[in-house]
C-alpha cells in the first residue's frame, strides 16, 4: 500500500498522516514489525509513504521530518522505542531525512533527464516526401509537430520561416519541420501557400492554409506563437492574442468631432 501526502504547513495531509498510519499499524502487520530489525522498518514504513512536496525550506524539511519520526514512533511500538538509546534515536531520525533528501534528488534528476530529452530539437529541418513517414507519422509519443509548406519567391513564406527559426530555438520540445510545397506533396496549388501543419503524436490537430488565415505579410512572430499556443503544438506564457486591434477610423473622427463640438460650448469667464 502506497500513501501520497502533502506535509506542507497547514496541510490536512499532516494532520491525517498521523491517522493513515494508525490504520496501516492496524491491518494485521503488527506483529510483523515488531519483529524486524530497525534499518528494515525504516525501509518499510519510506516505501509505504510517497511525499509529494518538494521541501522548499528548512521549516519545512523540520516538519516533514518530525512527522516522519513521529509516524516511525507508531509503527514501531511503545516496546521497540523503550529499548533504544537516545543516539538510536537520533540514528533512526537521520536515516530518514537522508532518504528522504535521496528521493528528492532522484526525482529532481528524473525531471531534469525527461527535460533534456524533451528539448531534443531546437531547429527547423528541411524534409521531402519520404522523409513524411518518419519525421512526422513515426515522431514519437508526446511529441508536437509543427511543418510548414512553403515556395520560394512568395514573401509571406519567407517571413514565416523567419519566425519559425526563432520559434524553433525558443520551445525547443517542438519539432519545426519545412518543406518546399510542390517537393512534399505533388501539384499542391500556390494559392495556398503558406500553409502550416500542427500534428501530435502523428495525427493532424491543426492546419492553416493560405494567406488570409496566417494573417498576412503583416504577421508577427508573438502572433504566430499565439496561434500555435492556442493549437498545443508549444507552451506559449502569451495570455491574449497579441494581434494589433483594429480600429475604426470613422468612430474615431466621430469622436473627435464630438469633443470639438463640445468645446466650443464652453463657457470661459
Amino acid at each position: 500500500m502506497v500513501f501520497e501526502i502533502d506535509l506542507r504547513q497547514n496541510s490536512s495531509d499532516a494532520t491525517e498522516w498521523l491517522l493513515i498510519l494508525g490504520r496501516h499499524k492496524d491491518t494485521g502487520q503488527k506483529n510483523k514489525e515488531t519483529e524486524v530489525c530497525r534499518p528494515s522498518l525504516v525501509e518499510n514504513i519510506l516505501n509505504s509513504v510517497q511525499v509529494v512536496h518538494v521541501v522548499k525550506n528548512n521549516f519545512e524539511r523540520f516538519q516533514l521530518n518530525w512527522m516522519l519520526f513521529v509516524g516511525v514512533i507508531l509503527l514501531v511500538g511503545e516496546k521497540q522505542l523503550e529499548e533504544m538509546t537516545m543516539d538510536e534515536l537520533d540514528e533512526l531520525e537521520d536515516e530518514e531525512d537522508e532518504r528522504v533528501l535521496l528521493e528528492y534528488r532522484q526525482r529532481r534528476i528524473n525531471e531534469m533527464k525527461a527535460a533534456v530529452e524533451r528539448a531534443r530539437y531546437g531547429e527547423v529541418n528541411d524534409i521531402r516526401a519520404e522523409d513524411y513517414v518518419e519525421q512526422v507519422n513515426n515522431a514519437g509519443e508526446g511529441v508536437w509537430v509543427v511543418l510548414h509548406l512553403y515556395k520560394s519567391g512568395i514573401p509571406q513564406c519567407a517571413l514565416i520561416n523567419q519566425h519559425l527559426s526563432i520559434l524553433a530555438r525558443k520551445f525547443p520540445a517542438t519539432k519545426f519541420l519545412r518543406s518546399i510545397s510542390a517537393t512534399c506533396i505533388p501539384n499542391y496549388p500556390d494559392k495556398n501557400l503558406p500553409t502550416i501543419f500542427v500534428y501530435f503524436e502523428g495525427n493532424m490537430k491543426k492546419q492553416f492554409i493560405g494567406p488570409h488565415e496566417l494573417r498576412g505579410t503583416s504577421l508577427s512572430c508573438e502572433e504566430l506563437e499565439w496561434m500555435l499556443g492556442q493549437a498545443g503544438a508549444v507552451q506559449t506564457q502569451l495570455e491574449e492574442d497579441p494581434r494589433p486591434k483594429v480600429r475604426d477610423v470613422l468612430f474615431s473622427r466621430l469622436n473627435a468631432g464630438k469633443n470639438d463640438l463640445s468645446d466650443d460650448n464652453d463657457w470661459h469667464l
